[in-house]
């Protein structure tokens, strides 16, 4: 079965009990058990619920996964996920990872003795000598926010599985229609699925999908017992938001391409980031591991005063810390999405006051290009 098919006809296109072809939203907090000597699959719900185990089965059936798993946020996702490991562990990651997941690994992990040491991912060498002892894990995100560097998920896997380490993907950017990572040999797939899954900046949830029985048990006994589940009804929006992933994201994808093209020949723009583009660093490795693009990229200007000033007189984006939404919306990753990070950290890894982000959404190109040029002119 096609990806865009399977959106719509999964093992969760239908409730099981009426036939409706929406799931309902099971607004509900505990459960009558007629025998309390019998086992009961529904007890209460922040251990399981109805509509939350809907989603959760799609996003493991979607992401090729042995279990999926449903969190209030990205970062709650990220978190529980990040519990599974004990003090004295030592995690990899890319160096530049969201500025929330660097804020969770260096402000709240690491008080509780899990040692994490940041890397540039995209060269294969540096996470092998990087590997220590007590190293479990190596966590990446690609492409990257916000400067889109791929790494290679092969290759890394490779490595991974040579030193009995997990890896972990935040898979954000690409959702599992553009990329699957546990095809590729991971072993665990985030989403901030307030992003594109959701789709419409209306729902703020955190989805995993997990490969292995064993591992599944460690993170349901973290979910279950640290609590940071998804409601039924932010459920709900998100087995709606799948429906139409694959439509959003071909039209928005479509309109990335175009707007990185335009604004890679604009003299007031200095670089773009968009694995679409050609000369992207490692643009051949993601096109062996994605099936696209995606909508998100990053651009700077020649100049951080045009780059304020676009921020100001922008009309057509939405100035906002998220992505993934219906609306294209900017981003200023300096005060936004990084901003926990140290400003020398920032600047090392490229993210000045000159660098914008983008996640393009579903208007007319025209409207959006003819909006743009006028915000980098800085007029009204």
């Amino acid at each position: 079965m096609n990806f865009g098919t399977k959106l719509i006809h999964n093992t969760n296109d239908k409730d099981k009990i009426t036939g409706a072809l929406s799931i309902p939203i099971y607004q509900v907090s505990t459960y009558h058990q007629e025998d309390i000597e019998a086992e009961q699959e529904y007890q209460y719900s922040r251990s399981e619920n109805p509509t939350r185990r809907a989603i959760e089965e799609t996003i493991a059936e979607l992401e090729n996964g042995d279990r999926g798993f449903a969190f209030s946020s990205g970062m709650a996702a990220t978190s529980s996920v990040l519990s599974i490991f004990s003090a004295g562990d030592h995690i990899i990651a890319c160096q530049d990872v969201y500025g929330g997941t660097y804020r969770a690994l260096n402000r709240i992990f690491n008080r509780y003795g899990i040692e994490v040491s940041l890397v540039d991912t995209t060269d294969l060498g540096e996470i092998e000598a990087n590997i220590k002892e007590n190293t479990r894990a190596i966590f990446l995100e690609t492409p990257s926010n916000p400067t889109l560097k791929i790494t290679n998920l092969k290759g890394a896997v490779g490595i991974a599985k040579a030193h009995h380490l997990l890896v972990i993907v935040d898979n954000t950017f690409m959702t599992p229609y553009l990329q699957r990572p546990l095809d590729l040999g991971a072993d665990i797939v985030i989403h901030s699925a307030t992003k594109f899954i959701g789709g419409h900046s209306d729902v703020v949830a955190g989805l995993v999908a997990v490969k292995g029985k064993a591992l599944s048990e460690r993170l349901y006994m973290i979910q279950n017992g640290f609590g940071a589940v998804l409601g039924p009804q932010d459920s709900w929006l998100l087995l709606r938001g799948l429906k139409t992933l694959k439509v959003r994201m071909d039209y928005q994808q479509k309109n990335a391409e175009e707007l990185a093209q335009w604004l890679s020949n604009h003299e007031k723009i200095q670089k773009v980031y968009y694995p679409g583009l050609l000369g992207h660093q490692n643009r051949e490795i993601h096109d062996t591991q994605a099936n696209g693009a995606g909508a998100v990229m990053s651009f700077k200007t020649v100049e951080i005063e045009t780059a304020q000033k676009f921020m100001k007189m922008v009309k057509l984006a939405a100035v906002a810390v998220s992505l993934g939404g219906v609306e294209t919306i900017a981003s200023y990753p300096v005060k936004m999405s990084h901003a926990a990070m140290p400003k020398a950290q920032r600047e090392s890894l490229g993210i000045t006051e000159n660098l914008i982000r983008l996640s393009v959404g579903l208007e007319d190109i025209k409207d959006l290009i003819e909006d743009f040029d006028k915000a980098l002119a800085g007029a009204e």
